[in-house]
This record gives structure tokens, sequence and C-alpha cells, in this order.
């Protein structure tokens, strides 16, 4: 099978992309991703030494280009990960994200009719159905929750989702869609939660958290992701949705003071900041429709997948630090206002 993967330089692309090459050793895999800012080729430099992985530079919301793949390429099976996903940044410049999530998946959507597929895949997030109190925590979200974004990122995401499950309808294009909580593990990209405590803590520099820090993500080891978009991909039915969770709820001071044990640091690293526009207070997922129709559950608990994290980040990091840049410090102090600008010293 031919299966394209865009997105594939990223965090969880990435990881499925060797997931898949592992588990699925007679498929070939075409990454296609545009290499932005979080798209980092160096990710796959063990896939680029596969005879069935090839890698294409393309933006997916150039319908010639996206044409010229589909037309060359002959996929089977197309997975949609690329995408804008920072909601810091969805602040900061919106447009982008309508670009990429909406416009993107549109183009793909229109490559998949013209040239056939047997199924198009979109990797979507909980963000979808905005937050749950943090005084109800019998609350879970199902895929029959209505859709409540709270950020241009969360808003671009489920307008790409509707994008899909429209075109099954319209077209019957054979589509599935998952909906995933907060994803960790290896090649995270430092903006973000997890391996920005990692990074900082490991400088001594001040770990930044938002508001009062008791913000709930339900958080899911990426390769127990991985293996659930494989399940959908071979027994998932055309056209529904699934929801993919880790059954691990932690608030983030709890998963700041986790690395900090970890690592031996004090939490006196810590820095409360001005909290984020709009943070949606709790996400909590009900993977039940996913266990009871595909068998699907997560393996890894947030203990000891945190531990593989951190080590992940201590054995590789000529991988994190060679990310880091003068623009990415620029765009880092505008977020938070000067209050805790993170400086990366050399370990």
């Amino acid at each position: 099978m031919n299966i394209i993967v865009t997105g594939g330089a990223g965090f969880i692309g990435s990881n499925f992309i060797y997931y898949m090459l592992k588990k699925h050793p007679a498929d070939r895999i075409i990454c296609v991703d545009k290499l932005t800012y979080a798209g980092n080729l160096e990710t796959l430099e063990g896939a680029m030494e596969k005879k069935n992985f090839k890698f294409i530079r393309a933006d997916i919301a150039d319908r010639k280009m996206v044409y010229s793949i589909f037309e060359r390429e002959k996929p089977d099976i197309v997975v949609n990960f690329a995408a804008e996903s920072h909601v810091d940044r969805s602040i900061d410049n919106p447009e982008i994200f309508l670009q990429t999530n909406v416009i993107g998946t549109s183009v793909l959507l229109d490559a998949c009719r013209k040239y056939g597929i047997d199924r198009y895949h979109q990797v979507s997030t909980d963000e979808v159905y905005g937050d749950l109190p943090l005084n109800r925590p019998d609350l879970f979200f199902t895929e029959d929750t209505n859709l409540k974004t709270s950020s241009p990122y969360s808003a671009s995401k489920a307008g790409a989702d509707l994008l899909v499950m429209a075109y099954h309808r319209t077209y019957n294009l054979p589509t599935t869609i998952s909906r995933c909580s907060n994803n960790y593990g290896p090649y995270h990209f430092p903006e973000k939660l997890i391996p920005l405590m990692i990074i900082n803590a490991l400088s001594d520099k001040k770990l930044p958290v938002y508001g009062d820090g008791k913000n709930v993500r339900d958080w899911l080891y990426v390769e127990d992701h991985c293996r659930a978009i494989d399940l959908i991909l071979q027994k998932g039915r055309v056209g529904e949705v699934y929801n993919v969770g880790g059954h691990n709820e932690r608030a983030n001071i709890e998963v700041v003071k986790t690395i900090l044990k970890e690592l031996g640091k004090s939490e006196d690293l810590i820095e409360y900041v001005s909290d984020r526009k709009g943070h949606d207070r709790r996400y909590a997922i009900d993977p039940a429709k996913i266990q009871q129709e595909l068998g699907w559950q997560p393996e890894t608990k947030f203990e000891d997948g945190i531990h593989k994290t951190i080590q992940w980040y201590l054995e590789h990091r000529d991988w994190w630090m060679g990310i880091i840049s003068g623009d990415y410090q620029s765009y880092y102090e505008r977020m938070y206002d000067s209050r805790a600008i993170l400086e990366y010293a050399k370990i």
C-alpha cells in the first residue's frame, strides 16, 4: 500500500511514520511536509534510510503541487497530520491556521476525490469540544459532544473536521476522523508544555506556568496514539469519528512538578505568568467507542511515559538544541511579555 502522511516531519506525524515503518514494512510511506518552524527534517533521519520511505517538501494548500503528488505517487491511504497547532501562535496570527488547517484540508480532500483513495484519515484534537469545568470530574468528551471552540486554532481544526464529514456525506469519500487528547513523547517541539519545562529545567531557567496552573489535560503517550490511528485505518468504520484519550488526567502544575522531581530540580524554578486568553480549564476524553469497536486501550501510564520522555530529551540534546533559534526566542518573549524569557544555555 502507498500511504501519504502529511505533516510527517512534525511531532506526532514523525512518530507515526516510525511506527508504520516498523509495524508494516511492506507498505510504502510518502511524507509530505512544508517544513515550517515545527517541521524538522532531522527528525526523519532514521526513516530516510528506508527504501520504502520518501520525503516530499510541499504545502498541502498548494493545489497544483498536491495534485501532482497524488498523480505520481498514487496513494491508497492519506493520513493528514499537517496543521498549525500551537494555541498561542493562533492567537498571535489566526490567518495562517485557516490557510493550513482549513484550506489545506480542502485541497487534500479534493485530491482524494479526483484521484481516488481507499481511506482519508483526519487527525484532529479534543480541543474542538471546548472545555469542561474543573468541579465536574464525571464529565467527559464523547464523539457526540457539541463542537464549542475556544481559540482560532481549535476553530480551524473544527472547520477541517466539518469539511471531512461533509465530503463523506456529499461525495461518499471514505473518511475517518480521530480526536486525541494532549500527546507527549519523543520529538515534541520545544514550545509545547512538557518539552519546554524539561529543557528549561535542564538549563536551570524559570518554568513559566499560565494562571494558577490548575488547568487539567488528559495526557496520551504518542506511541499509543499511533497504534490507535493504525487500528482505525484497518478496522474503523468509514464516516466515523473516534476519540483517543490516555486516561491520564493531570493539572499542568502537577506535570511541571513531576518533571522537576524527575530531574532533581527545585520547585523554586516555577514562575506563574498571566493566563492565556480563553484558556480552557479541563479536557477529558471518553475513549469508550474505540475501545469497544476496535479493542484499543492506552498502554502507557503517565508515570512511565513521562520518565521515557525525559530520558529521550536527555539523550537527544543535539536534536532540541539544534531547533532553538533567535526567531523562536523572539516569539517566546512576545507571548510571555518579557515575564519569563526563555534562555538556552549550552548544557
